[in-house]
């Protein structure tokens, strides 16, 4: 039997799980089965190791940045980002992939129009490096929003009309808005919203969230963050079984 799974903490609503266990029934996948692994501590991954039927795992919140030291090899992606959210396991060593950056930009260059050439970035976290190493690759300009002002980055409560207008990419890299806390969304100032800009959140469930909502009734344009897992889910699968 091969094992796959994810690590994380919590995950209560696996998008990997339901996936990759309708992926093997579709595909006519035997002998294969996808695993949750709930990981309040990365240390963990040292246990999970010792599984000889594990070929490969993804990594969510919080462990995306914590599983790095545990990486025996990485791409100059992941060295890079200081992020991983795939690893596949050869000979009891780990190797680091992230497939974050992959889904994100696939699903993020078809709705870019010619006034997207600035971008905010919500959170500071695993996703939010990869969609930074993207928006580097495209030569968006971005500046980080949290909810302590530093020197490289925004405070939600400094976000005003001048910076909205010039910065029409959002992208929303923490879980604010998932399932079943619905009613909960980034601060940012919602009645600056145009037509101009772009929502993205990394979220996917539900596919409407309240970040996302409020941006469609100013006339931006929004995507939400499902096509993205479908797209390094795939890209995962590519890793673990070449």
């Amino acid at each position: 039997m091969k094992k796959y799974g994810i690590i994380g903490y919590p995950l209560s609503h696996s998008f990997s799980q339901k996936y990759f266990t309708q992926k093997f029934i579709d595909e006519k996948i035997e002998n294969a089965v996808f695993e949750k692994y709930e990981m309040p501590d990365i240390s963990g991954v040292e246990q999970l190791m010792q599984d000889k039927e594990l070929e490969g795992f993804c990594i969510t919140i919080p462990h995306k940045k914590n599983i790095v030291p545990y990486l025996s090899e990485s791409t100059d992606a992941v060295q890079k980002m200081g992020a991983c959210n795939c690893v596949r396991i050869k000979n009891k060593k780990l190797f680091g992939y992230n497939t974050d950056a992959v889904g994100f930009e696939k699903s993020f260059i078809p709705h870019l129009q010619p006034q997207h050439t600035k971008a905010l970035i919500l959170g500071t976290g695993g996703a939010a490096a990869a969609v930074e190493f993207v928006l580097q690759k495209l030569n968006i300009a971005y500046q980080f929003v949290s909810r302590s002002k530093t020197e490289n980055n925004f405070s939600y409560e400094e976000l005003n009309e001048n910076i909205l207008k010039e910065y029409t990419i959002i992208v929303n890299c923490t879980p604010l808005g998932t399932f079943p806390k619905t009613d909960e969304a980034p601060l940012i100032p919602y009645q600056l919203i145009t037509p101009a800009h772009y929502l993205y959140d990394l979220v996917y469930n539900p596919s409407l969230t309240k970040f996302l909502s409020l941006g469609k009734e100013k006339g931006a344009i929004i995507q939400n963050g499902y096509q993205m897992l479908v797209l390094q889910a795939e890209e995962n699968w590519k890793i673990w079984n070449e």
